[in-house]
């Protein structure tokens, strides 16, 4: 079996899994020294099976953080855009929402942490997407905090991998 056929069987088994309640880890992540002390966090708005995220993205602006959301940009290209409020954000082509043009666009350099999708993630931080790379791309030259939230039940002890493949640097469970 290929890498690739290897990941599809994933992303299957990962369809079947409920949907992702994060609100403990999501309390760990903002009580990291690193969320604690970012002017920038990016987060990605959860949808489907992923945990849901505007909690944690209203706790980060009642914070006084610059919260940061991914822009789905056409050749799977991504960029991030800071975001106010919820209000700001409509469906993209996937029905993601994410900002409007009104939002400003945020560099890499300016992001201290970034929250990472997933459907599953091994323990060495290599994750599973949906596989369109959008993430892999952004983070090449990500040099801020890149972190997983992980249910029990999504962590494997390898996940397959290609060489594009990016790995968070912290993956943070339940245990």
């Amino acid at each position: 079996m290929t890498v690739g056929e290897r990941k599809a069987e994933l992303r299957r088994h990962a369809a079947a899994l409920p949907q992702v309640e994060a609100g403990a880890l999501f309390e760990r992540f903002l009580a990291l020294p690193e969320v604690q002390t970012a002017d920038t966090v990016m987060v990605f708005y959860g949808t489907g099976r992923e945990p849901n995220t505007v909690p944690l993205i209203q706790a980060l602006l009642e914070r006084g953080k610059r919260v940061a959301l991914p822009v789905v940009l056409p050749h799977r290209g991504m960029e991030a855009r800071q975001v106010l409020d919820i209000d700001q954000l409509i469906p993209n082509r996937f029905g993601i929402p994410e900002p409007d043009d009104s939002c400003p666009v945020i560099g890499k350099d300016e992001i201290a942490v970034a929250l990472i999708p997933h459907l599953m993630v091994d323990r060495d931080g290599y994750r599973l997407g949906w596989g369109g790379g959008y993430y892999d791309r952004w983070l090449t030259g990500f040099s801020g905090l890149t972190v997983c939230v992980c249910r029990h039940g999504r962590l494997l002890e390898h996940m397959p991998r290609e060489e594009f493949d990016i790995p968070v640097k912290l993956v943070l469970i339940e245990e």
